[in-house]
C-alpha cells in the first residue's frame, strides 16, 4: 500500500524534518508532498536524478530511526484519538468543549 508509506513519510517529515540536512528535507518535500518525479527534482535542484534518490533514501531511513528512537508522531496519533474520545463524551453545551477545542488547536 504505497499511499500509507507516501503519507507516513509526509507525517514524519512534518515532525523530524528539520533534523535532516537541506538536501533530504528538500528533495522529500518535493517527493512526498508535491509529488514530483525523480527527474522533475533533478532538474529543479540542479542534482542528478541518482543524486535525488539518494537524498531521499537516505532521509526517509534518518526520519523512520528518528521515530523508532523519539515516537513522537506515534505519540501524538494516540493523544488525538484521546481527545476524540474525551470530546464525543461530552455534552454539547459544556464548557468543557471549549477547553477541548483548545487543546485541538495546540496538537
Amino acid at each position: 500500500m504505497v499511499l500509507a508509506k507516501d503519507f507516513q513519510v509526509s507525517v514524519l517529515l512534518d515532525f523530524y524534518g528539520e533534523l535532516l540536512t537541506p538536501k533530504q528535507q528538500e528533495s522529500l518535500d518535493l517527493y512526498y508532498n508535491q509529488d514530483l518525479s525523480l527527474a522533475e527534482i533533478a532538474e529543479d535542484t540542479g542534482v542528478s536524478r541518482q543524486g535525488v534518490r539518494a537524498f531521499i533514501k537516505q532521509g526517509e531511513a534518518h526520519l523512520i530511526n528518528f521515530e523508532e528512537k523519539l515516537g513522537m508522531a506515534k505519540r501524538f496519533a494516540e493523544i488525538s484519538k484521546l481527545v476524540e474520545e474525551v470530546e464525543a463524551e461530552i455534552p454539547e453545551n459544556s464548557s468543557v468543549k471549549e477547553k477541548i477545542a483548545e487543546i485541538k488547536k495546540r496538537l
